[in-house]
């Protein structure tokens, strides 16, 4: 008896194994050709169809009467970003134009472009807090952004400097106590 179970089983494992009931895949064989609600396409009709895209892309679009404008997801963006209004930190009270202080805090900067003459003006709320003027330049500042705003120190002065669409922008102010 105790040989007799392990030779059933070893029986059992050799000679069982995945039984195939239809020649090669099995989805062929289920149900009939319209099984999924498809028709038989002869070759004839295949054909005409085949030939009918051909004509299709052979034809040239048609042009449009008068000026085409098409707007890419980057430029859609872009108009976006420019309706937002950057803000910039500025860290320490520096002397404005007119004598007066600008206080350390957050502002946000919107540019305005007057008689060949760009002035940035500084908000805190709905509140003006001063109107710069500022000199135009080609230089980005190396700002990774289109429209940006940043107060940084150099040369024992502090730069406001601007960036938008259309122009790029700074204002040099003094530090009310001196860094040096």
């Amino acid at each position: 008896m105790n040989k007799i179970i392990p030779l059933i089983l070893i029986y059992l494992m050799t000679n069982t194994g995945n039984i195939a009931f239809a020649d090669g895949d099995l989805w062929d064989n289920f149900g009939d050709q319209n099984f999924y609600g498809t028709k038989a396409v002869s070759g004839k009709d295949f054909d005409k169809a085949i030939d009918a895209k051909k004509g299709l892309l052979n034809k040239k679009p048609k042009k449009s009467k008068g000026e085409t404008y098409h707007e890419g997801n980057e430029t859609e963006i872009i108009n976006q970003k420019s309706d937002e209004l950057p803000v910039v930190s500025v860290t320490t009270e520096v002397k404005l134009p007119d004598d007066a202080i600008l206080p350390v805090g957050h502002y946000q900067v919107v540019s305005e472009k007057k008689d060949n003459k760009i002035y940035l003006k500084l908000y805190q709320g709905h509140f003006l807090m001063t109107k710069l003027e500022a000199y135009e330049t080609l230089d980005d500042f190396d700002e990774p952004e289109i429209n940006f705003a940043n107060f940084i120190y150099e040369n024992g002065k502090y730069k406001l400097t601007y960036g938008s669409i259309d122009y790029n922008a700074f204002v040099e102010l003094e530090p009310v106590n001196s860094v040096e």
